[in-house]
């Protein structure tokens, strides 16, 4: 219950950060630079005198929100493969099955990294590298999924009662076979947003003065010794929303039981 708590926040801010922070998170007051937490500035300010708290609240669009796209970027090309390797002839599931696995076992960083690398730097280029690189983890639970419910014996009977195979598909292969799939990208999401915020950290995403909490990340590291508010709340952020995603998704996976 508190994780979905912070979760509807998150959601706020995301979808309303006005609401919890109406100040600009651009707006620079060079005389109010590198304050430390305080009335007024909960979270401090940076270099240039921009509260941490709002550039935090309204980066929420913009690190969870690419954690999403690039997730449902994965996702959608997961399910591209893993039915086409769960249904399709057993020649093409060998072959998308040890493509899949090659690319499942290549760190997703690393994947994501080479892939911004031939794409080249940005928000656009990290959210594919991100969606592509976790593709092959979607596509691999889906295919094993998939064959699983091909071959269960309520499709076996409904194929027997002489149902059509897009009837069979549709209402017996496709909703089991997608069950699982909420709890896997919720934290999947999760992971995304750690992934997409590292790649900006790098420089390769969005950056600063772009309120991103990678970014945000990047343009405090310098100064972590004498303005540690920089890079810590940022990465709270990023630790919070992480964690909330895993605790919802561990929960759905476990269909709400204690």
């Amino acid at each position: 219950m508190v994780a979905a708590g912070v979760l509807g926040l998150i959601l706020v801010a995301v979808l309303w950060p006005a609401l919890l922070a109406p100040g600009d998170p651009l707006a620079i007051q060079p005389t109010e630079a590198f304050l430390s937490p305080r009335w007024g500035h909960p979270f401090g300010t940076d270099e240039s005198g921009r509260d941490i708290y709002t550039r935090v609240v309204h980066g929420a669009a913009a690190s969870a929100g690419v954690g999403l796209a690039a997730t449902a970027i994965g996702v959608g090309a997961g399910l591209v493969l893993g039915f086409a390797a769960g249904l399709g002839p057993d020649r093409l599931d060998a072959a998308l099955g040890r493509i899949i696995e090659v690319l499942f076992a290549l760190p997703t960083l690393v994947m994501a990294l080479l892939l911004v690398a031939i794409i080249g730097p940005g928000v656009a280029a990290s959210v594919i590298a991100i969606g592509a690189a976790t593709a092959p983890g979607y596509a691999r639970v889906l295919r094993a999924r998939v064959r699983t419910v091909v071959r269960s014996d309520y499709v076996g009977f409904a194929r027997l009662e002489g149902a059509s195979a897009r009837t069979v598909f549709t209402r017996h292969i496709l909703p089991n076979a997608l069950a699982p799939l909420a709890s896997i990208a919720a934290v999947g999401v999760a992971q995304a947003i750690v992934w997409v915020s590292a790649l900006s950290f790098l420089g390769l995403g969005a950056v600063p003065p772009s309120p991103e909490w990678g970014a945000m990340l990047n343009a405090g590291r310098v100064y972590i010794t004498s303005a540690w508010w920089m890079t810590v709340f940022p990465g709270l952020a990023i630790v919070v929303t992480a964690l909330v995603l895993t605790v919802v998704g561990r929960r759905l996976s476990s269909g709400g039981e204690r």
